[in-house]
This record gives structure tokens, C-alpha cells and sequence, in this order.
């Protein structure tokens, strides 16, 4: 199984990026964020001429996440389970495929520390994990895929100087994501991958694609059953590049993340 997650940053400007990517990369599952859609507008159809199954959970113009499947989509659900304090956002869409139990997340940006976002945030992480906790289990095959919106480490920025006082890289962010990943799950990429400078998101400002100068907050965490079958990990800056045909709108910021499961 090959599952990619990918912040798209809208359909609207990105659909022509990533329907050719589907048709070159064919991933079996694809987890996508931020596509900026309400539930009508989602391009239901044009992925189903591409072989893909959709869910896709969308409120207004911002946010939204969706999942789209080559191998089946069972029991959808649609922000966090029954019993957790629902989100006003939407920023998590949840299904069966093939098996798996798939997350597609957006995690909150938290803007600046201390702000309310800020703190939306981290409570928002914690249902996360409650969400978890009410629908699988670390037992089973389970996926949580996408924009995390955290730095796990501080090689997992270009400069942890010019980060100073930012979001993203705080102790209590860390802490949240951590207590997620203790839930049962594997960061399989940066256990393949223990070197800096692999990034999947870069500002569209200075050049910063082009000098490296990134972060890794888009990521997939994988239950151990289905860690042990990870054969591989990567990040798709050619999709960043945008190089295969020119388009009227440039790539998203951020670059598709890929796992293939044995």
C-alpha cells in the first residue's frame, strides 16, 4: 500500500498540480489538507474518472481535509468522534482503506505563542488523541497523516535560531504531538531518515525552496504492525518544482509525503 499525505493549499488553485501527480504517482491513499472547499464544491467526479473513492470534510473557504481512496472507503467520520468536543473547524476526516484505518489531519497553525490559537491548538492535539483512543486502537493498522504543523525536532528545521519565539518548535507543541505519537505510533521517515535537511514545507519567500531553507511539519505516523512494514519513506520535491507542464498557478508550499507499506 502507498499512501501519501499532501497539503494542497486549496484545490481551487491546485487541482491542475495534482490530478497529473495522481495519474504519475497513483498512491493507493491520498490524505489531503487545506482545500479550502465547502462539502458541494469538492471535485467528487474528476478524482473518480482517476479511479479514486472521496470523502472530503469541508465547512467554508479555509481548511478542510479529505481522503481519497483506490482500494475502498468504509465507516467516514467527519471531524472528531461522538463524545469529544467538536471541532469548528474542519480539520479531520477519518476511514477505512483496504483495511487501514486512515487520518487525514490539519492540526492548527497556533499563529502566535500564547495566542488563542495558540492554545486551540494544543487542546486541539489532545481530542486528537481522545479521537483515537474512541475509534481504533495502536493494535490495529492505523495511519495519521498530514500538516502537523509542529517540527518534531530541531533538525527538522532549517534554523532553529530563526525560530526563536515562533510556534511550531515550543516544548508545549512538542509535548502534544508527543503524547500522540505514545498513543502507538511510528514517525517511520525519521527513523529511515535521521539526517537534517529533509523538509516538506517551504516558504514561497527569499528563495527559500531553493536554498533548502525548510521545515518538516507533513508527516505520516503509522501504528508498529504497519511501522515494521514500512519499505519506504520520502518527500516529493519534484512535485514542489511543479516542472512536469506549466500551469497558471504556481505548486503549494507545501510537498506530497509518501510511505509504502509492504
Amino acid at each position: 500500500m502507498l499512501v501519501a499525505t499532501w497539503n494542497v493549499n486549496s484545490l481551487n488553485a491546485r487541482q491542475a498540480h495534482v490530478e497529473p501527480w495522481l495519474e504519475e504517482v497513483a498512491p493507493d491513499v491520498l490524505c489531503m489538507q487545506e482545500t479550502k472547499l465547502n462539502g458541494d464544491a469538492f471535485p467528487f467526479e474528476a478524482f473518480e474518472a482517476l479511479g479514486y473513492e472521496s470523502v472530503h470534510h469541508g465547512l467554508n473557504q479555509w481548511n478542510g481535509v479529505a481522503i481519497l481512496s483506490k482500494i475502498g472507503i468504509e465507516d467516514p467520520v467527519y471531524g472528531f468522534a461522538d463524545g469529544i468536543e467538536a471541532d469548528p473547524d474542519a480539520r479531520l476526516v477519518s476511514a477505512t482503506c483496504g483495511g487501514v484505518r486512515i487520518n487525514s489531519v490539519y492540526v492548527p497553525n497556533g499563529r502566535e505563542v500564547d495566542h488563542e490559537h495558540y492554545h486551540y491548538k494544543l487542546s486541539w492535539l489532545g481530542r486528537l488523541r481522545d479521537h483515537l483512543d474512541a475509534t481504533t486502537s495502536p493494535d490495529a493498522e492505523v495511519i495519521v497523516a498530514g500538516d502537523w504543523n509542529i517540527a518534531p525536532t530541531d533538525i527538522d528545521v532549517w534554523d532553529r535560531e530563526a525560530f526563536e519565539g515562533a510556534t511550531h518548535v515550543t516544548e508545549p507543541e512538542r509535548d502534544a504531538l508527543a503524547n500522540i505519537v505514545d498513543w502507538g505510533l511510528v514517525d517511520t521517515f525519521r527513523e529511515r531518515h535521521p539526517d537534517p535537511k529533509l523538509f516538506s514545507y517551504y516558504d514561497y519567500q527569499a528563495g527559500r525552496f531553493h536554498k533548502r531553507q525548510g521545515i518538516r511539519i507533513d508527516f505520516l505516523l503509522a501504528s508498529r504492525s504497519l511501522a515494521d512494514r514500512c519499505v519506504f519513506d520520502l518527500v516529493d520535491r519534484n512535485a514542489r518544482k511543479a516542472r512536469k507542464k506549466p500551469v497558471e498557478t504556481k505548486p503549494s508550499d507545501h510537498c506530497p509525503v509518501l510511505a509504502r507499506y509492504a
